[in-house]
């Protein structure tokens, strides 16, 4: 039993070696660390201690017996213990003791060693190492020197004098006018180029045009060149930009491939080719051919080419496909040059690749709708799907409803999907649901109103000029394959979806609609419309209580288009230029009836009357005299109404109270 004690007290003072010499590493790590902070540390090695002497005792079985017999056993064994504890405490206070003396020699060691470099040393020392290799590079020296100019050159706030700036620009052109080509492919120094580009004069713009010359591709394709690319052709002469395209033929299609490129070409082909240019750009994308011999197909159409030979035309198609299953594929459908492309491909594709092409582009056709060539693309493929593809189609736009009909091509876009889809269910349920909330402003809007004004009055040529009306047709033409309702009644199914919008936007929002010249027109078609609604008297009454009290500077009559607005309803139908009569239509509440509820309801008191007669709402009380003139034996109100006109002053430089005396007389 005597020596199992001795050999566990052993092995707990080599354990206590072990912390002993673990402490003194941290101590000499850490020269910090004061003496004061000594009995935590011997606190530690105690603690550890007694959970070592535990897992030992508890790791064999033999001493788990003997621990067992120890409690069992007399206090001399245990005075024994104690004794051989207290010579084991006194061992580890003259080991800690040889410790703290190791300790602050390491630390003076440490202290003294020359060669240690704090963070901020290193940190100095690595930005001194890169600004000597930057000096060391080509051009290096000149790029330093530069880089500062610039920094004065490129402020803006305040502006710098004219004279101040150029003396930096002719010394900017000093330092760089060698090595050009050095600094356009460098992050930094690209930024330098594109500010001298920017104030220089032509001269000097046309000789960095030269210098780069037999490096565009490489600038188009740079993350940072392609910038300064940009600059030159904004800001370049048209002899530049002929250069600049010339060098880049051939390459097109690679660069609409590439991510930075075709953003350039898309640039290129947008704001700075000429009509000739763009139709060599497109022309390049037929086949390699076209793209080397750059007069090839010169002054033909596609049509025309892909008519000359049929495998040509299959040739041409496949080129023209790949390379928009490309681009589409990148997430490059919006650009308007791809957008160019397809629209030389759709004249000539025909069957399977009908289907494939409407398959590629159903998911970003929204993306088609914005430009003047997608519009026609996105129309054509909408005329020649067949109803599940329409269906499909529909679904994406849903989405993109408002700026759909907001734009100017989109619009287009929209009255075709109105003339072409049979399924006049679907579309109302999709469209009328996103324009609901905004009817009121979508009417008086340019564009938005135009899809509205074809549903209530067809392609009515007051609306629609003969260019817009021609390709229209074109695209119903096209549908007759795939289309099965007559023009008339598929207009007029999709008109009943959205009526009831139509009439809640009068009655909720009268101020905001009739103030506006294009939304009097709106209310106007939609009131001399002859389609059925339970809230059309509603509206008209809304009319009515709009032109309500006196004429105030902000009255709606004082509009110079109310006018012409309320004698069309109190005519009771549309006025026919041709056969010089009114066009009336009957059965919704205009005409006489819609004259004698508002001389009723507006004409309260003779000085309401009497601010119309001679005022801008003068041309309207003269429709109100003819309509109501032959009613004045049958009805009080019109026999009031004639009476009160008549007590009436007219003031003879108001046309309209002109006209109304001599009519009285």
């Amino acid at each position: 039993m005597v020596s199992k004690e001795r050999i566990s007290k052993k092995r707990t003072a080599s354990f206590k070696g072990e912390v002993s010499k673990k402490v003194k590493v941290q101590k000499a790590e850490s020269p910090s660390v004061s003496s004061a902070e000594e009995p935590d540390l011997s606190s530690q090695v105690d603690s550890d201690e007694a959970s070592s002497e535990d897992e030992l005792d508890v790791s064999s079985d033999e001493e788990t017996q003997d621990k067992n017999v120890e409690s069992a056993s007399d206090a001399d064994s245990s005075e024994d213990e104690l004794d051989d504890s207290s010579a084991d405490a006194a061992a580890e206070e003259s080991s800690r003791s040889s410790d703290n003396d190791s300790e602050n020699e390491d630390t003076e060691s440490v202290s003294a060693d020359p060669n240690k470099l704090s963070t901020k040393e290193q940190h100095l020392q690595q930005k001194k190492l890169l600004n000597e290799r930057k000096l060391q590079r080509k051009a290096g020296i000149e790029v330093h020197q530069i880089k500062k100019l610039w920094e004065k050159l490129r402020v803006k706030n305040p502006p710098l004098p004219k004279e101040e700036r150029t003396a930096l620009c002719d010394q900017v052109w000093d330092l760089s006018k060698n090595v050009i080509k050095d600094l356009v492919l460098k992050h930094d120094a690209s930024r330098v180029v594109q500010t001298l580009v920017k104030y220089s004069d032509r001269p000097r713009r046309d000789n960095i045009v030269k210098q780069l010359k037999g490096s565009y591709f490489k600038l188009a394709t740079s993350a940072y060149g392609k910038y300064l690319l940009i600059k030159l052709l904004h800001y370049g002469s048209k002899e530049s930009r002929a250069l600049i395209l010339k060098e880049l033929h051939g390459k097109l299609r690679k660069l609409m491939g590439h991510r930075e490129g075709a953003y350039v070409v898309e640039d290129l082909f947008v704001l700075y080719a000429t009509a000739k240019q763009r139709q060599e750009m497109i022309r390049e994308f037929w086949g390699a051919e076209y793209a080397v011999f750059q007069d090839l197909g010169a002054g033909k159409t596609v049509v025309e080419v892909a008519a000359e030979n049929t495998e040509k035309r299959k040739q041409i198609a496949q080129n023209l496909m790949e390379t928009i299953t490309a681009a589409v594929e990148k997430g490059s459908a919006g650009f308007q040059l791809l957008h160019a492309v397809m629209k030389e491909y759709i004249q000539i594709f025909e069957g399977e690749e009908v289907r494939e092409m409407i398959a590629l582009l159903t998911e970003p056709f929204a993306e088609l709708v914005h430009t003047p060539e997608g519009y026609e693309v996105a129309c054509t493929l909408i005329a020649k799907a067949n109803a599940k593809e329409r269906k499909q189609i529909l679904k994406t736009l849903k989405g993109h409803a408002t700026e759909l009909i907001n734009n100017e091509y989109g619009n287009i876009v929209l009255i075709v999907l109105f003339m072409t889809v049979d399924d006049t269910v679907l579309v109302s349920k999709v469209f009328s649901s996103e324009y609901q909330v905004r009817v009121h402003e979508l009417v008086v809007a340019k564009f938005s109103r135009r899809p509205f004004i074809y549903l209530l009055n067809g392609l009515d040529s007051h609306y629609f000029s003969p260019i817009v009306k021609t390709e229209l047709l074109k695209y119903e033409a096209l549908s007759a394959e795939t289309s099965k309702k007559s023009q008339e009644l598929r207009r007029e199914q999709i008109l009943s979806g959205f009526a009831p919008i139509f009439f809640d936007a009068v009655i909720k929002h009268p101020f905001e609609i009739l103030e506006e010249s294009l939304g009097s027109q709106f209310v106007g078609e939609l009131l001399l419309n002859p389609i059925e609604s339970d809230k059309r008297e509603d509206a008209l009454n809304t009319v009515i209580e709009s032109f309500k009290g006196p004429v105030s500077d902000d009255h709606l009559i004082r509009k110079p288009f109310s006018g012409r607005f309320l004698r069309s309803l109190i005519q009771g139908g549309r006025w026919n230029n041709k056969e010089k009569r009114i066009d009336k239509v009957d059965n919704v509440g205009l005409g006489e009836t819609f004259a004698l509820t508002f001389v009723d309801e507006v004409f309260t008191d003779d000085r309401i009357l009497q601010q119309w007669v001679n005022s801008e709402g003068s041309f309207a009380v003269v429709a109100l005299y003819e309509a109501l003139k032959p009613l004045t034996k049958e009805e009080e109100t019109a026999k009031a109404f004639v009476k009160s006109l008549k007590a009436c002053k007219f003031d003879e430089e108001v046309k309209g109270a002109k006209l109304l005396k001599s009519l009285l007389k």
